[in-house]
Formats: structure tokens, sequence, C-alpha cells
């Protein structure tokens, strides 16, 4: 496993990171194809046997019981200071009126409650995971310094929003002398590549780490025209993503599959390569269900694509509308 800084910051994480989404309870929240506890721990072990040691969830999963069962994997692993947590809040976590957000109260409220779920007493890498329209970001960065330096959160990240919204905030932090963010978790994969335009720039220019979520779109770089799984049949957002520029993508995913064959090497594998060798990118968030999805990931590291394979690799893209911001 390859390690590197986080940002201009002095925490190391690994080059991947283990994307928790897909554990949790089926029954519970949006997604039916999670895995439950005793599903998601082999993969949770050979995660770590791996040696990555960055671990990605968020309050919302799975209504709370991602966290659960990351903290009781967690517990039984027991060497919590060799793992770099981070988790997320802004989903709505109750009915009431402040049950979701990034208000003052909605920060210090779930930050306690993830620290519960989780079965910690610290958060390495507490990151919002939308804009809240609703909420004066004053408001919201005031809250986050706080629950640093109460010490319940070592670093903070945001997920979700425009570049101008991120400007913004990094801004105002600077001139209140309140905790920096560390990172940015964007959307970010061969098939939606939009996040290049202004948001890998700022994060390269200000010294922000960056996690990319989806850098297999979702399976769609893996598989070819007729394949499905689970996931892709039951998944509430793969469709929404990515289905108005289906036909355009296709092009991309065929290139991905050509690559794939003159290298002998599974498509996973070329894609990933591809988000790993973007400048500025911390690390892509594997949320794998299977043990081959993190032989793949892990594969990948060792994986270099010449300017030449990067350049028919990139070259079909076509602009596609932004996605997953509020």
């Amino acid at each position: 496993m390859q390690y590197v800084r986080l940002g201009a910051t002095g925490l190391k994480v690994s080059r991947l990171a283990l994307g928790c989404m897909s554990f949790g309870e089926p029954e519970r929240g949006n997604h039916q194809w999670t895995l439950a506890e005793a599903e998601a721990r082999p993969l949770f072990q050979q995660a770590l046997d791996a040696g990555i040691n960055f671990l990605d969830t968020a309050n919302v999963y799975s209504d709370g019981t991602s966290e659960e069962i990351v903290g009781k994997l967690l517990k039984e692993h027991g060497r919590r200071d060799e793992i770099v947590l981070a988790t997320k809040v802004f989903g709505r976590m109750n009915a009431s009126p402040n049950g979701a957000g990034l208000s003052r109260k909605a920060i210090l409220s779930e930050v306690d409650n993830s620290l519960r779920r989780l079965g910690t007493d610290y958060i390495d890498l507490y990151q919002t995971h939308f804009w809240d329209s609703e909420t004066p970001i004053e408001e919201t960065l005031e809250a986050l310094n706080d629950v640093v330096k109460a010490g319940k959160v070592r670093y903070i990240g945001a997920s979700n929003m425009y570049a101008w919204q991120f400007a913004t905030a990094i801004q105002i932090s600077k001139r209140n002398n309140w905790a920096a963010f560390a990172s940015m978790q964007l959307h970010l994969n061969l098939i939606y590549r939009e996040e290049e335009r202004e948001m890998l720039p700022l994060c390269r220019a200000e010294g922000i780490g960056v996690m990319t979520f989806s850098p297999l779109a979702r399976g769609i770089l893996t598989k070819g025209s007729g394949s499905q799984s689970k996931r892709a049949e039951t998944d509430n957002v793969t469709g929404r993503f990515y289905e108005k520029a289906a036909a355009a993508d296709r092009v991309v995913v065929d290139e991905v599959a050509k690559i794939a064959v003159e290298r002998g090497l599974p498509q996973a594998q070329i894609a990933l390569a591809w988000v790993l060798q973007k400048q500025g990118v911390t690390c892509p968030i594997i949320g794998a269900t299977k043990p081959s999805h993190l032989q793949d990931a892990v594969g990948s590291l060792a994986v270099k694509l010449t300017d030449d394979e990067i350049q028919r690799l990139e070259a079909p893209y076509v602009p596609h509308d932004v996605v997953g911001l509020m």
C-alpha cells in the first residue's frame, strides 16, 4: 500500500479509501444492496490486511447502521489509532425541524450521535455532506471549529458543493482563524469529469486533499453493456447520475475495455489507474461489496497508464450536466 499526506496536513492516508456506504442494514435507509455486519466483516478485514487505513462513511448511510457496523468492526480490530476514520454530517436523521442540515444545533448533536454509533471518542475527518443553503456558512464553520477545539474531531472536510461555495468557506475560515478544511470529497471518474473545470484546480491551489467517490461510476466502467448486478438493479442513484449521457459514455467505457484487453487487466484497474494519476487526487474511495473489488483496487496501484492511453480514454468525453449538488 502507498501512503500520502491529506492535502497540506501532516495526516497520512492510504492511497485507497474504503467506502463504507457499502456497509449497512439493507432494510434501513435507501440502499437495498448494502452488506450487513456479518457480510461486511471479511471485506473490512481484507481492506485492513491490504494496508488501507482510511475509512469513509456518513451519519445518514443506511439510517446510521453504516456507522454502527464500522464501529463494531473497528472495536474488533482493536487498533483505533492506526485508522483514519471519516464520516459526514448533513442528511436527515429524524423528522424534527432540526433533524438535518448544518446548523449549529444539528452539528453539535450529530457529532455526538456519530461518536456513539462509531464507538469512539474522536473522528479523524468530519465532513459536511452537502452545502446547506438554509444556514449561514459562518454558523456552520464556527460550529465545526468548536468540535475541533473540543477534541471530538481532528480535521474537517467538505463534499458536494460548487467551487465558488467552497472558495467562500475557505476564505471565511481563514479570516476568522477557524479550523481549516483538509479535504474535499467529489465525484470524479472517466464518464463524469465536470469537477476538473473548477474544483480540482481550486483544491490544488489551496492545498486541499481530494477524495473521489464513484471512481468506477457505480460499476458502469467495469462492465459490458448488458451486464447487471444487484446494486445496479436496486440503486436509486445510478440512473440519476448517468442515464442521461449513457450513449456518449458508452464510447468511453468501450475504450476502457479495449485498453484492458491490450494490457490483460480488469477494466476496473484501468479506470482506477486514471483516477489515481489525475493531478491533485489523494485517493479514490472504493465501495467494495465483493473481495474481487478490493483485489482490483489494490492491483490498480501498480498500473501506470501511458500518455497515449490517457489521451485515448479522455478524448471521447462530452460535457455532462452537473449532478449530485444541492
